[in-house]
């Protein structure tokens, strides 16, 4: 694998002025790299035409942290995938352990995929096991069993990309990541039972990403396995210093692999 991808979920930590100012440094860290990691910053849904005018052009790319799984609607509050493809977004999270918390389902996050796909943006799948399935050795089968049902009825076509996010419910805010071999498992794992769900899909449209209480000290172990497509960055990426050196250490294992 010879790229990397970098998505920074700023959550609800940061409004428009703060998000256009950490968009600003994403571009000042990539410029004058060899090698180019691809970026997705995920501003809250306020400040997504403010960050879009920044990266317009650039190599970033504008992400939203959440769709709703229905076209249109009296859902009040909500945000469609069509009015995301308005503001200018290719990717999109769904089935963050956040909202899963909060009651969204697996046929809901379905819905949410081939809604994305529908409307030209590519969805970011996170899957993840809690504490008791992984003290249960269960981990690998609830992973797989999440993967299932949330892309049930999903159809990938043509170009389409998909990109799952590797995120352990017990490592999420806990300042305590997976091991870099826990989570290169796991990616293989994935990749496998992708490859049952989606046999026509190309290798170079699966991107597996690791997420959870990733930062500037521990980026870099799981960049440079070549299993891991890449990093879903959560509080580190609202730190512009923090987001700014993952981003260079992406940049640096993509010049090593390169020479390589």
């Amino acid at each position: 694998m010879t790229n990397k991808m970098l998505i920074g979920n700023w959550k609800m930590e940061v409004g428009s002025r703060e998000s256009v100012a950490l968009a600003r440094g994403a571009l000042l860290a990539l410029r004058g790299k060899k090698q180019l990691p691809e970026v997705v910053v995920c501003p809250s849904f306020p400040a997504l035409a403010d960050v879009r005018k920044v990266i317009a052009r650039s190599h970033v790319s504008l992400g939203a942290q959440n769709v709703h799984h229905e076209e249109k609607g009296a859902f009040t509050g909500e945000v469609s995938a069509r009015m995301l493809e308005e503001q200018g977004a290719s990717f999109c999270l769904v089935g963050h352990s956040e909202r899963r918390a909060m009651g969204e389902t697996d046929a809901q996050v379905a819905k949410k995929v081939s809604e994305l796909y529908a409307h030209g943006i590519t969805p970011v799948l996170c899957v993840g096991e809690t504490l008791a399935q992984r003290k249960s050795g269960i981990s690998s089968q609830a992973v797989t069993n999440q993967l299932q049902s949330s892309l049930t009825g999903v159809s990938i076509r043509g170009r389409d990309r998909l990109c799952i996010a590797y995120e352990p419910i017990w490592a999420i805010g806990t300042g305590t990541p997976a091991s870099p071999q826990d989570a290169v498992a796991m990616h293989d794992t994935i990749r496998q039972r992708i490859g049952i769900l989606f046999p026509g899909l190309a290798s170079s449209r699966l991107q597996v990403l690791y997420g959870g209480s990733i930062d500037a000290t521990n980026a870099y172990r799981f960049l440079r396995e070549p299993e891991v497509g890449g990093l879903l960055i959560g509080g580190a990426s609202v730190h512009l210093s923090q987001f700014t050196k993952i981003i260079a250490e992406a940049a640096d294992v993509l010049e090593g692999l390169s020479h390589a």
